[in-house]
């Protein structure tokens, strides 16, 4: 028995879960499928906390095409894990998981290289230490073969990353449905609605349709044409080996769609049919529209703008346009193949699927984004998994924090249009308005990382002070471990991992 979506929002404070009964999980087993990042992370977390764990990792008997070696938590692309910066969205999310303390983290930092006010590390030194980390627990089982279904019975955290098996994402889609799980991303840029110029734009729905939720920006012949020429000379991210797909129509890029012809984004994305500029009474020639990415409108998405331009030159074009001269980016397009669901349909902010709440999802499978994204919904995903083994109710940050701005994005039902998305600061709520002036971009994000800290604390300490609660099977003999029914003490697991420290 599932949690459907319209019994539970994001926004709702609390969380309006339909009460129902639980099961114990206590005699049951937990197994992680994927040994990237996520499915690392939550593997140990979980034998941390005393339950043995069997992980799967098909590697090196089935190979993929990103993968080099049959190395635990091997990184493909970068190995930067973010900014070191204070108060910003990537210091604070690791900020957070020090505090959960992130075994993935501490070997990261452990395998530090120079960068500056960022964390890279070295790829090779990582791997070693998350393989022989994750090999040598007493509580972990290392099962190095392919999981082509998803198990029927007991807890499984899927955290297979974006090349998932075909087996492995037909078990998946039996779940879900074929038409909720997505094989590409189609990630437009993010910017920050501080840095926005709206008196060069007008706020406009199509033929005035609903209510006027999209900035829109006017172009006439001639900036249109040169926004063209920019987009048709910028350089692009060329593609990696396993990426040389074709593209689904409806994801496209910018830039490819260009080349079919300089009018076609003036009859694509850019279509300025139903609009009309209040400043001179007619249709524009092109815009260019901007979508609220979340309740509060601290950040926008330019609609349909999905692109492979090289990131400074998505700066330098894009800020050419008016309005966007100043544009702060939260988040840069990107294309590239990638395997993920449809959260917002599927997903509670526990990272349970609400069909089958016994399946835990953690990794870019989720719709995040960067390596220590993953490394956080691994731990939640451990973090709950061993919760629901010993009878308590899953939990996860407040939206107040970095962790559950990103859960809350994900999973928000009302969420249309889902792409997948990394931290940032306009994930956050809005903060109150000062009485009087404005906040200074520096202001507004020291002010948004100290109400995250004091969140995150207070949600943290009451999660290890409170007392264990264990699950009663309801009358019915039903199945569902989103909340608990009755509530016991009992005394945490009896074993634990000798070398957890």
């Amino acid at each position: 028995m599932g949690i459907s979506g319209d019994q539970i929002s994001v926004r709702d404070a609390p969380y309006k879960i339909k009460k129902a009964g639980c099961v114990s999980m206590s005699e049951k087993k937990i197994a992680v499928i994927g040994g990237g990042l996520a499915g690392c992370e939550a593997a140990l977390q979980v034998a941390n906390r005393g339950y043995p764990i069997t992980l799967y990792e098909m590697r090196p008997k089935v190979s993929t095409a990103a993968h080099s070696t049959d190395q635990l938590a091997e990184l493909v692309c970068s190995n930067s894990f973010g900014s070191f910066s204070d108060h910003t969205a990537p210091w604070i999310l690791k900020r957070e998981l020090k505090e959960l303390n992130s075994q993935l983290l501490a070997l990261s930092e452990r395998c530090a290289v120079p960068a500056g006010r960022s964390l890279a590390i070295d790829r090779n030194l990582f791997a070693e230490a998350a393989t022989e980390k994750v090999s040598s627990h007493p509580l972990i089982h290392l099962a190095r073969e392919e999981a082509k279904a998803i198990p029927e019975d007991g807890i499984t955290i899927l955290a297979t990353g974006p090349l998932t098996s075909e087996s492995l994402a037909r078990s998946l889609a039996s779940v879900l449905g074929q038409e909720s799980l997505y094989f590409y991303d189609a990630i437009s840029p993010i910017v920050s609605t501080d840095s926005l110029d709206f008196d060069k734009m007008f706020c406009q729905s199509r033929y005035d349709k609903g209510d006027p939720d999209f900035w829109n920006i006017p172009l006439d012949r001639e900036a249109y044409d040169r926004f063209i020429k920019q987009l048709l000379t910028g350089d692009v991210v060329l593609p990696h080996n396993f990426e040389k797909a074709k593209y689904f129509e409806g994801c496209m890029p910018i830039e490819a769609i260009a080349e079919r012809g300089p009018q076609t984004l003036a009859f694509g994305p850019m279509k300025p049919v139903g609009l009309t500029d209040p400043k001179t009474g007619r249709r524009p020639y092109a815009v260019i529209q901007l979508r609220a990415e979340n309740r509060d409108r601290t950040a926008y998405n330019l609609v349909g703008f999905q692109t492979k331009l090289k990131y400074p030159e998505q700066e330098r074009i894009f800020r050419n346009l008016p309005g966007l001269e100043n544009a702060e980016f939260l988040r840069l397009g990107s294309m590239h193949r990638n395997t993920y669901i449809d959260s917002p349909r599927h997903l509670l902010p526990t990272l349970q699927l609400r069909a089958r709440p016994s399946i835990l999802l953690g990794g870019q499978i989720t719709g995040t984004e960067g390596y220590v994204e993953s490394i956080a919904t691994g731990l939640i995903a451990g973090l709950n998994a061993t919760r629901l083994m010993s009878g308590q109710a899953p939990t996860f940050p407040p939206l107040e924090t970095m962790i559950g701005a990103l859960l809350g994005t994900i999973s928000d039902p009302q969420r249309k249009d889902f792409q997948p998305t990394n931290s940032n600061m306009g994930l956050f709520p809005a903060l109150p308005p000062l009485p009087k002036g404005k906040r200074s971009k520096p202001e507004r994000n020291e002010a948004l990382s100290e109400r995250a800290r004091l969140g995150f604390s207070n949600w943290w300490e009451k999660i290890t002070q409170e007392t264990c609660t264990r699950l009663e099977p309801p009358l019915d003999g039903s199945q569902n471990l989103a909340v608990p029914l009755t509530i016991h003490s009992c005394p945490p697991p009896s074993h634990s991992d000798p070398s957890a420290g």
